[in-house]
């Protein structure tokens, strides 16, 4: 059995690099923010109040089917899902699926921002994968001007900043590196040599290959 944590901030490269250890080691993978998002996303299609925990709570009673939902994607169901993820009671209707995830036979790959620390601390590999706000927000910005000619890369740095807030400062769970989470700085990596440092920094701890 393997357990693979993959933490960061929004656009680190984490989910890329999560996804990739997943093929690479023969793993199930779980994006964990995806559950977030789909909250949010419920909250917003109830016209609820993001901020308001009855709200949010009220959001974690999602279909599995809206998981496939491309508007979970969107900038928008990010910002939401950093919302709702303050709240103690969102946090706690969420924490039993991913943990029963991550206990399956053989393991899994599950990325998020507190899956070191409190979903999986027993995980065999740990990363923490970060990168500066500014080629956080040039990743986003690439992607989003493809679909909207009038993307605002200053809003979106803006929105990358108050998010890393959130979740830094939360009072559940918050975004942290676990003391025994290798560190993997993706700012002026490319997607192939993040990717291959990071199954190099699996290997190291688990001895597979």
């Amino acid at each position: 059995m393997t357990v693979i944590a993959v933490d960061g901030p929004a656009a680190s490269g984490k989910g890329t690099i999560a996804r990739a250890l997943a093929a690479h080691f023969g793993l199930p993978w779980l994006d964990t923010g995806l559950l977030y998002r789909a909250v949010g996303v419920s909250v917003l299609r109830a016209d609820g109040d993001p901020d308001d925990p009855v709200d949010a709570l009220a959001g974690c009673d999602f279909p599995d089917i809206l998981l496939d939902d491309p508007e979970l994607r969107s900038e928008t169901a990010g910002t939401y899902a950093s919302r709702v993820s303050v709240h103690p009671v969102v946090r706690a209707a969420l924490i039993e699926r991913q943990k029963a995830f991550a206990d399956q036979p053989g393991g899994a790959v599950l990325d998020g921002r507190d899956i070191g620390t409190v979903i999986a601390p027993h995980a065999h590999a740990k990363l923490f994968v970060e990168a500066s706000a500014e080629a956080r927000a040039d990743r986003r910005y690439r992607d989003e001007v493809q679909d909207n000619p009038d993307a605002d890369r200053a809003a979106i740095l803006a929105d990358i900043e108050a998010r890393d807030r959130r979740d830094s400062e939360r009072a559940s769970a918050p975004l942290k590196r676990a003391d025994d989470a290798d560190l993997l700085d993706t700012t002026n990596l490319t997607i192939s040599a993040a990717v291959q440092r990071a199954i190099a920094l699996v290997e190291a701890r688990t001895g597979k290959r």
